[in-house]
């Protein structure tokens, strides 16, 4: 991420066109920590293209994370990553990760809310 300060007491870095917004209404911010080997698809089964339909925009504060698309794709998201993930995708912990999204409320609690529903029905 560019370097905008850099002075002996701050540094504060500055990545301009991360992402727009506009359309989603309400941002809500989360904190995840998923352990290794942890996978979202199953749990993501029964929602459009059994993928996150939300997008998020991020920070890998610890480990790495693995994200697919619904082409097929993959991108590695790793310690100190800021990233975005566009709507159709899912996300496994090849380590032990940390991580921040700021999520459309909206978008993202119907996601969490089917993830939480599908938690109980494999309990």
């Amino acid at each position: 991420m560019p370097t905008k300060i850099d002075s002996p007491n701050a540094v504060a870095q500055h990545q301009p066109d991360f992402g727009d917004a506009t359309d989603y209404g309400n941002i809500a911010a989360e904190h995840f920590i998923m352990t290794k080997g942890t996978d979202l698809s199953s749990l993501l089964e029964g929602l459009e293209d059994d993928l996150c339909q939300s997008p998020h925009w991020g920070y890998v504060v610890s480990g790495t994370l693995t994200v697919t698309y619904a082409d097929g794709n993959e991108e590695t998201d790793e310690s100190g990553d800021l990233f975005y993930w566009p709507p159709g995708h899912t996300v496994r912990a090849d380590e032990d990760t940390d991580f921040v999204l700021f999520s459309p409320q909206h978008e993202h609690g119907e996601v969490l809310d089917h993830v939480q529903q599908k938690m109980g029905e494999s309990s």
